[in-house]
C-alpha cells in the first residue's frame, strides 16, 4: 500500500509543480509539460513492478505511435478557444477529436500490421 501511495505522491507532485510553474511562465511550463513525464513514470513504475523489459519495449513503441494523434488536442484547443468557446466545452471537443484521431491511428496501423 505504501508503494502505491508513493507512486501517487510522486506523480501528483510533478503535475502540480508543472502547473504552478506554468502560472509564472507559459514557456517554462510548456517545456516541462512537453517532456514525456507521464510516459517516463509509467515505464519506470512498470519496470519496478515487473522487471519485464519486453513490456517496457512494447509500451514505449505504443506510446510512440499514439503521440502523433495526441497532437490533435494541441491544435484543436487553441483554435476553439480563439473562436470564443467556453474552456470546458473547447476541452471536451478537443478531447473528443483526439479520441477519434487515436481510433483512426489504431485502424490505420492495423492495416499495416502494426498491433498496439
Amino acid at each position: 500500500m505504501g508503494y502505491y501511495l508513493t507512486k501517487i505522491a510522486v506523480t501528483t507532485l510533478l503535475i502540480v509543480t508543472i502547473s504552478e510553474i506554468a502560472k509564472r511562465s507559459s514557456l517554462a511550463g510548456a517545456i516541462l509539460a512537453s517532456i514525456p513525464l507521464v510516459s517516463v513514470l509509467a515505464m519506470l513504475w512498470l519496470y519496478l513492478d515487473t522487471k519485464d523489459v519486453a513490456k517496457i519495449s512494447a509500451l514505449s513503441s505504443s506510446i510512440f505511435w499514439l503521440v502523433i494523434p495526441s497532437l490533435a488536442l494541441f491544435v484543436a484547443l487553441p483554435i476553439l478557444l480563439k473562436q470564443g468557446l467556453h474552456f470546458y466545452l473547447a476541452m471536451v471537443i478537443s478531447i473528443t477529436i483526439t479520441i477519434l484521431c487515436y481510433w483512426l491511428m489504431v485502424v490505420i496501423l492495423g492495416h499495416f500490421g502494426v498491433r498496439l
